[in-house]
C-alpha cells in the first residue's frame, strides 16, 4: 500500500498517542488529531468523544488511514468500557466505512490473551492464533475490536491491522514488562509498517520490541515489514535487583496478563 499521507490519530492526548505524535511525522505523515480532551500545544486538534458520531465522521473525512488508539486503557467498570471501547470502536469503524477509508490500524492489547500461560524458557513463543483469553473487561473489549475489524474486512473491505500492544513506554518499569516492552521508536516502526503493508485483510500481530525475554511470536508483525531495533535487556539487571525474578508459583506471574489474572483482579493498572 502506498504510504498514506494524512492519518487520523485518535487518542492523541494519551500516553501512546503523545509518543506517536512526536515520532510518526518523521515517516512523512500529516497527522489529524482527535481526543476527548484538548491536545496540549495542538489548537487544531478535534476535541470530541467517540460517541459524537458527527464529529467523528467529520474527523475521518478525507484521511488516507486511521491509527485508532482512543479509549479507556485501564480496567474499569463494564459500563465505561462498553461506551468508550466497544461502542466507541464501532463508531470509529462506521465513520471509516461511511467516508471510504480503507485502512485502519487498531490498538488491541496483550490483555486479549491475558490468561494464556507465559511460556517457560525454551518453550515455543505464544502464536497470534492462540485462543483469546481476556483477563478483564478491558481485555474483552479488545477481543471485540479484533472481531469488529474482521467483520468490516469481510463485509465492507476495510483492511485493518490489530496490534496486541504489550507496554509502550520510554523504558520498562517491571520485570514482567521485560518480555512485553515495545520502545516508542519500535512502536512507530510497527505502526508505519501496519499503515503501509499491502493486502493485510484483517491481520492480528503482537506489538513489542525484539526482547531477549520475549513471550510471543513477532513473525506476523515482521511479515508486514516491521524490523524492531530495541531490546529490554539493558534494563533487566536493575529491575530484577529491585523486584526479583518472575516466580512460577506466583499467580501474578502465571499468565501473559500478569497481575490482571489474579483473583480478585487488581484495578486499576
Amino acid at each position: 500500500m502506498p504510504a498514506p499521507r494524512t492519518v487520523l490519530l485518535t487518542g492523541a492526548a494519551g500516553g501512546l498517542g503523545t509518543l506517536m505524535r512526536g515520532l510518526l511525522p518523521a515517516y512523512g505523515y500529516d497527522l489529524r488529531l482527535f481526543d476527548a480532551v484538548p491536545v496540549e500545544g495542538e489548537p487544531d486538534a478535534v476535541v470530541a468523544d467517540l460517541a459524537d458520531t458527527g464529529a467523528l465522521r467529520e474527523a475521518v473525512r478525507g484521511v488516507d488511514a486511521v491509527l485508532h488508539l482512543a479509549g479507556i486503557s485501564l480496567e474499569s467498570g463494564f459500563d465505561k468500557i462498553l461506551r468508550a471501547n466497544i461502542e466507541g470502536t464501532y463508531n470509529l469503524f462506521e465513520a471509516a466505512r461511511a467516508e471510504g477509508v480503507r485502512r485502519v490500524v487498531n490498538a488491541s492489547s496483550n490483555h486479549a490473551v491475558g490468561y494464556t500461560p507465559r511460556p517457560a524458557p525454551g518453550e515455543p513463543l505464544v502464536p497470534v492464533a492462540t485462543p483469546r483469553r481476556p483477563d478483564t473487561f478491558y481485555g474483552l473489549s479488545k477481543c471485540f475490536g479484533e472481531d469488529l475489524a474482521q467483520l468490516y474486512w469481510d463485509k465492507h473491505g476495510i483492511e485493518t491491522v490489530s496490534v496486541r500492544i504489550g507496554s509502550c513506554f520510554e523504558k520498562p518499569t517491571t520485570v514482567r514488562m521485560l518480555s512485553l516492552w515495545m520502545s516508542p521508536a519500535d512502536g512507530a516502526r510497527l505502526f508505519h509498517a501496519a499503515l503501509t503493508a499491502g493486502e493485510v485483510g484483517h491481520t492480528v500481530v503482537y506489538g513489542s520490541s525484539a526482547n531477549t525475554r520475549l513471550w510471543w511470536d513477532l513473525s506476523p508483525a515482521r511479515a508486514l515489514g516491521y524490523e524492531p531495533q530495541d531490546d529490554s535487556e539493558p534494563y533487566a539487571a536493575e529491575l530484577i535487583a529491585e523486584q526479583g525474578e518472575l516466580e512460577d508459583g506466583n499467580p501474578d506471574h502465571a499468565g501473559i496478563g500478569g497481575p490482571w489474572v489474579s483473583d480478585p483482579p487488581i484495578w486499576p493498572r
